[in-house]
């Protein structure tokens, strides 16, 4: 394993979740004393971890006192379960409260990208029907949006990820090897800078208990987002009454820099709109110094951050 990842690893635990006790990947850096106010709540994207926050999480430790991710079910060190798991969004946003109450979290400032968007705005849609769990009684403090497809009509699937929503997607993950993971990837990045590392470690996250090999069914997120997309999540972000970031990497392929445009003025025409110029899809993992830049920016004139 990447000595990277096992130290990444190290400095991590492991909780049990659902009635199956899957095994969570989770991790927290900063002090245990933090207030909401001082709070960063990370979720990760497709087909990533939470090692994809790992060049950043200095830079934000300088505005936050507390930073707490974890791996989502099918990713990273986390279960990668073959069955007997919905992989729905709305599975995995009931996992994210499960890491943030084993944390003792009361509340925070989340921060998604790419598919934890989606796993976002079904929290923000709880958060606007005051469905969150009691113990979360200090709330979201803001909520910031990083390259990821949330408007899936504007959305640009690579090949691979198309392929693998097939009805015979099974079949297809297992022939995905390196260089057909890598070419996608640089594919979705756009013309951003992403190392041969980066892409490396990616793969070898997702190899993890064969990961690899169950890309058909972590994908399936995307049929919630047709579902519910319209009737659900964008309203959800729309109605929200706490500030709202989209931050987002123009260069990306995926989850066209169109789609930041659209969500700052058909959806959220309230919220802070910051596009970062010639930054990929993958923007944390390839201009951290960038990324970090316009994403702090914004919580520096947020109250309290």
């Amino acid at each position: 394993m990447n000595l990277q990842l096992m130290e990444w690893k190290s400095e991590g635990e492991f909780i049990s979740f659902g009635t199956r006790q899957y095994q969570l990947f989770v991790k927290q850096m900063g002090t245990t004393k933090a207030t909401a106010d001082k709070t960063l709540l990370l979720l990760h994207g497709f087909p990533e971890s939470s090692f994809s926050y790992h060049k950043i999480v200095e830079g934000m430790l300088k505005i936050f006192d507390r930073i707490i991710m974890f791996d989502m079910i099918g990713y990273g060190f986390s279960d990668k379960p073959s069955d007997d798991y919905s992989y729905s969004l709305l599975e995995q946003a009931d996992s994210v409260l499960e890491v943030w109450k084993y944390f003792g979290i009361k509340g925070g400032h989340l921060l998604a990208h790419d598919m934890g968007n989606s796993v976002a705005t079904e929290i923000i849609a709880r958060h606007n029907e005051n469905a969150l769990p009691q113990w979360f009684s200090e709330g979201l403090k803001s909520l910031t949006l990083t390259n990821g497809s949330v408007v899936l009509k504007l959305a640009s699937l690579r090949f691979m990820q198309k392929m693998l929503l097939t009805r015979l997607g099974f079949l297809f993950g297992k022939f995905v090897n390196y260089p057909v993971f890598r070419q996608q990837v640089l594919s979705a990045h756009g013309n951003g800078t992403l190392s041969e590392e980066a892409i490396l470690t990616l793969w070898e996250g997702n190899k993890l208990k064969n990961g690899h090999k169950q890309s058909h069914l972590t994908i399936k997120y995307y049929h919630d987002r047709k579902r519910y997309e319209t009737i659900r999540w964008l309203p959800a972000i729309a109605d929200a009454d706490l500030p709202i970031h989209i931050c987002w990497g123009n260069d990306d392929q995926v989850a066209r820099v169109e789609m930041a445009y659209y969500l700052k003025e058909h959806v959220c025409k309230n919220a802070v709109l910051t596009i970062m110029d010639r930054v990929g899809h993958f923007g944390q993992l390839g201009e951290p110094e960038r990324w970090i830049d316009a994403v702090g920016t914004f919580y520096k004139n947020v109250p309290n951050a």
